[in-house]
C-alpha cells in the first residue's frame, strides 16, 4: 500500500522518521512528565571530548587561532569611562574548512553517520551549517541534500542565504531551495523517507557535543597564553546550540566561573515565516527571531528533544542593531585587518558594549568569526536592504527600528548592547512545558528539571509554578 505522502500523513509519521533518520529513540530518555534525562542523552554521542578532538582534527576542524584585537580594545577604552575597557579576543571560527565553528558539529554528525552505514545526510537549514555538513560530506563520501528556505513568493532571495547555496554546491551538494512557510519540516521529512539518509540535525547530541570542543579549547588557550581563564565568553545566539555547546566546553574544562553571554540581533516586530516580512531583515541568522523562540520553547526544533538548551547555561542575553553589527564588521576589517562575516560580529558588536562596563585587567572574548563571500559583504545586504524599502542613514541606532531602517552608528561610543530580561524567558518557558504537557501537578523530579533546564533556583520554579496554579507533589 503506498504512503499517504500529503502534508498531514508525513507529520503524522514524523517521529517515526526522524527515529529511523538519526537512530536515536528518543522515547528511551523521557520519564512521561516534563522531565527528560538530559545527560544521558548527550551521552548517546558514545564520544568523550578526546575522541571529538579526533574526529574533527583529522579532517581539519577544531584547534583554531586566539587572536587578541588590540586596536579594538584600544577604541572601546577610548569610548570607556576611565579605567574600564577589557581586552577583547576573538576565536578565528573562519580558519575551519568551511569557514565558520558549525564545522565542529558537521564533523561529529557526518562521521557519525558513516559509522552507522548512512549512504547520506540532510540538513536543514539556510545557514552556515549547510556548507559544513557539505564539506564534510565530501572529505567522507557521502551523498549530501541540503534544504534552505531561501525566497519569498516573488523569487527573491537574500545575497547571504544565496551565497550559503553557493557555497554547498561548491562541495558537492544538492541545495533543494524553498520559499518561505511550513513546506520546509514537511520537505525535509519527506526526502529522509524517500532517501534513508542521515538527519544531520543541528539540535542533535552529536551537533551539540561537536561544539564542546570549543569551549574547551578557548579555555586551555587562555591558560597557555595569558595564564588563566577569560572574564566573559560572548556567543551569538540563534537556535541555542552555539552557545550550549561552548558553555558545556567551558564546564568540561573547569571553567566554571566564566560568565557566559548570548546575543543576538534585535529583529523585533518582524515574523520569521512571513513572506512579506521575509526580506524586510537584513540577518538570516544570530537574531531575535530565532534566539527568543528557541530559548524559550527549544523543543520546536527537528528532534524530540533538543540538545541545543541555552537557558541551562546563559548569564546575560544582550541584543544589539543591525547597524550596530555592519558598523562592527567595517570597523573589524578596517582597524584589525580581518574581514569576516556577519554571525560573528553579532557578539563582537555586543562584546565591545560589554568590555567597556568591565575594567582594563579584565578579558572578554568573542568565541567565533564565520567566513564571508560575496554575498555575506556588507554592501550587498545594504543593497538588498534599500531595494526593500529599507531606510539607511547614520544616526543613533537605538532609533533603528526593524523592517523599517537600518541606522549605522555616527560614533562608535553609540554602540551599546541592550539587556533582555531573562527571567522574563525562563518564565515563559516553564509555561510552555505547563501547557505543552498540560500539567496541573508535577513531580518533585519535574521541579529539579525545570531547575536546571532555566539555570534558576528551587524558589523561582514554584514560584512560577503557582501563577499557572500548578501543584508539586513530594
Amino acid at each position: 500500500m503506498s504512503r499517504d505522502m500529503s502534508y498531514e500523513g508525513v507529520m503524522a509519521r514524523k517521529n517515526e522518521i526522524m527515529k529511523k533518520a538519526i537512530g536515536i529513540d528518543y522515547s528511551i530518555f523521557e520519564s512521561g512528565h516534563i522531565r527528560f534525562d538530559y545527560e544521558e542523552m548527550m551521552r548517546e554521542t558514545g564520544y568523550t571530548l578526546d575522541e571529538m578532538q579526533k574526529i574533527q582534527g583529522d579532517t581539519g576542524v577544531g584547534n583554531t587561532p586566539l587572536l587578541e584585537l588590540k586596536n579594538l580594545t584600544k577604541l572601546a577604552r577610548m569610548v570607556s569611562p576611565a579605567g574600564k575597557g577589557a581586552r577583547i579576543f576573538v576565536k578565528d571560527e573562519a580558519a575551519n574548512p568551511s569557514g565558520s565553528f558549525k564545522a565542529r558539529r558537521a564533523a561529529n554528525a557526518v562521521y557519525h553517520a558513516k559509522k552507522l552505514g548512512y549512504k547520506g545526510v540532510i540538513a536543514a537549514t539556510s545557514g552556515n551549517y549547510g556548507a559544513a555538513v557539505a564539506s564534510q560530506a565530501a572529505i567522507h563520501g557521502l551523498k549530501c541534500i541540503i534544504v534552505q528556505e531561501c525566497y519569498d513568493s516573488k523569487g527573491l532571495g537574500q545575497p547571504e542565504i544565496i551565497e550559503k547555496a553557493r557555497k554547498c554546491e561548491a562541495y558537492g551538494a544538492e541545495v533543494v531551495q524553498l520559499t518561505v512557510g511550513p513546506e520546509l519540516f514537511y520537505t525535509f521529512l519527506k526526502l529522509l523517507e524517500e532517501t534513508g539518509y542521515f538527519n544531520a540535525s543541528l539540535y542533535s547530541p552529536f551537533g551539540i557535543a561537536g561544539v564542546e570542543t570549543l569551549g574547551y579549547e578557548i579555555a586551555m588557550q587562555f591558560r597557555e597564553r595569558v595564564g588563566r581563564d577569560p572574564d566573559v565568553v560572548v556567543c551569538t545566539n540563534a537556535g541555542g546550540g552555539n552557545l550550549t555547546g561552548t558553555a558545556r566546553g567551558l564546564l568540561k574544562a573547569g571553567a566554571d566561573h566564566v560568565k557566559v553571554v548570548g546575543a543576538s540581533v534585535d529583529l523585533t516586530g518582524l515574523h520569521m515565516a512571513s513572506d512579506e516580512q521575509f526580506n524586510k531583515k537584513s540577518f538570516t541568522t544570530g537574531h531575535t527571531g530565532f534566539g527568543i523562540p528557541f530559548a524559550t520553547w527549544p523543543d520546536r526544533s527537528d528532534v524530540p528533544r533538543s540538545a541545543a538548551r541555552p537557558l541551562r547555561y546563559m548569564d546575560r542575553y544582550v541584543i544589539v542593531t543591525q547597524g550596530q553589527v555592519f558598523y562592527m564588521t567595517e570597523t573589524l576589517a578596517q582597524i584589525e585587518g580581518l574581514e569576516r562575516g556577519p554571525a560573528g560580529n553579532t557578539s563582537l558588536a555586543a562584546a565591545f558594549s560589554i568590555a567597556q562596563e568591565l575594567d582594563e585587567d579584565k578579558i572578554i572574548v568573542v568565541q567565533e568569526t564565520e567566513y564571508t563571500g560575496a554575498g555575506k559583504h556588507v554592501q550587498p545586504q545594504l543593497s538588498f536592504a534599500r531595494d526593500n524599502g529599507i531606510e539607511l542613514k547614520f544616526g543613533n541606532p537605538e532609533e533603528e527600528v526593524p523592517g523599517k531602517n537600518i541606522i549605522l552608528p555616527e560614533h562608535p561610543r553609540l554602540i551599546k548592547a541592550k539587556d533582555i530580561d531573562l527571567n522574563k524567558l525562563k518564565r515563559s518557558y516553564i509555561h510552555h512545558c505547563i501547557e505543552t504537557y498540560s500539567k496541573n501537578e508535577i513531580s518533585s523530579a519535574d521541579l529539579e528539571f525545570l531547575v536546571q533546564d532555566t539555570k534558576s533556583s528551587v524558589e523561582f520554579v514554584r514560584e512560577v509554578l503557582s501563577e499557572k496554579g500548578v501543584k508539586v507533589v513530594e
